[in-house]
C-alpha cells in the first residue's frame, strides 16, 4: 500500500515492467487527486477542532 502511495505522488520511480495504458494513467491521476483532497479535508477538520 505504501509503495503505491509513493508512486502516486511521484516519490518513488515506477516499475518499468508495469503496463502503460491510458486508462491506468487516468485512474492513477484520479486517485492522486482524491487522496490529495482527502488530506486537505483532514487538515481542515483538525484546524477547526483546534481553533474551536
Amino acid at each position: 500500500m505504501w509503495k503505491q502511495l509513493l508512486t502516486y505522488f511521484y516519490l518513488r520511480k515506477r516499475d518499468p515492467n508495469d503496463p502503460v495504458n491510458i486508462n491506468i494513467k487516468f485512474m492513477h491521476g484520479m486517485n492522486r487527486i482524491s487522496i490529495f483532497l482527502f488530506l486537505i479535508a483532514i487538515i481542515v477538520m483538525i484546524y477547526r477542532l483546534i481553533r474551536g
